[in-house]
């Protein structure tokens, strides 16, 4: 069962649970991220528009995804609201929790490897990636990519990054993005391929050294065409090695001497 590090959720956060039992005055359900502690849906929160029954719009086993409105922290349990959700809400808690459920399996995983409980993965390398990363599949994503080094800068033993950056990489497929264009660059000095080619260096060397997690390739197309891509996880990223790649590659050219051009390529 994905879990959350605290006991309690908080007012206005958004938790995943499940239909126990429906009543006539509403619904109780268990939080699935909180250890199942039971939290009461009341009839008016179930629904903006009139409904005859609740199971009209929930069914017990259910999986739903509810706000929480009160805390009562003595006795341990949580009121919900189930009609001030959004559906953009709804879709992105669903997200990050299908991510979270993935993350654990793969903690679960390198916990079995190690002889070790999946309580003492949370507390010798989960808890740690949580806090470093703010979500525990975000910093396995990082050790797919990375290796156990981007697990170990976050504070995680060494027999446990060597383990989880090598689940990760076996089950986490990294979507990757791609950004490219052409150069054309000509110099009719006596050194003129010298000089196109260090223009290209440049231009490779400055969006490698502008982003973690990029790949910059610059290769002929035939002269004076020269092509240059950018990889990377996100748009952002890569738009950001580009941009610098193709100022450096402006400023070197002018300062070579070297004819420059550029010409975007339409994005994949």
């Amino acid at each position: 069962m994905v879990r959350k590090r605290k006991e309690l959720p908080e007012v206005g956060e958004l938790v995943v649970g499940t239909v126990k039992k429906i009543y006539d005055y509403g619904a109780y359900l268990n939080l699935d991220e909180y250890g199942g502690i039971e939290a009461y849906l009341p009839w008016s929160e179930v629904a903006s528009r009139w409904v005859r029954r609740i199971d009209e719009v929930i069914k017990e086993g259910q999986k739903v995804v509810v706000k929480v409105i009160r805390v009562h922290k003595q006795r341990k349990t949580v009121d919900v609201s189930l009609k001030r959700v959004t559906e953009g809400e709804k879709r992105r808690k669903m997200l990050e929790w299908k991510r979270a459920q993935k993350a654990e399996k793969i903690l679960e995983i390198a916990a079995q490897r190690l002889g070790k409980t999946l309580d003492e993965a949370y507390e010798e390398a989960g808890w740690k990636i949580e806090e470093y990363y703010g979500e525990l599949m975000a910093g396995l994503e990082q050790a797919a990519m990375r290796g156990p080094q981007a697990l170990i800068e976050a504070g995680v033993p060494e027999e446990w990054a060597k383990v989880l950056a090598e689940e990760a990489a076996r089950h986490i497929e990294i979507r990757k993005v791609r950004v490219a264009g052409l150069f054309t660059l000509r110099s009719l000095a006596p050194d003129g391929v010298e000089r196109i080619k260090q223009v290209l260096l440049k231009a490779k060397e400055a969006a490698l050294n502008t982003e973690k997690d990029v790949e910059a390739r610059v290769y002929t197309v035939g002269a004076p065409r020269y092509r240059i891509e950018i990889i990377a996880v996100d748009y952002k990223k890569a738009e950001k090695a580009l941009a610098a790649a193709l100022e450096t590659a402006e400023s070197v050219a002018r300062e070579l001497g070297v004819e420059y051009s550029f010409t975007r390529e339409k994005s994949k």
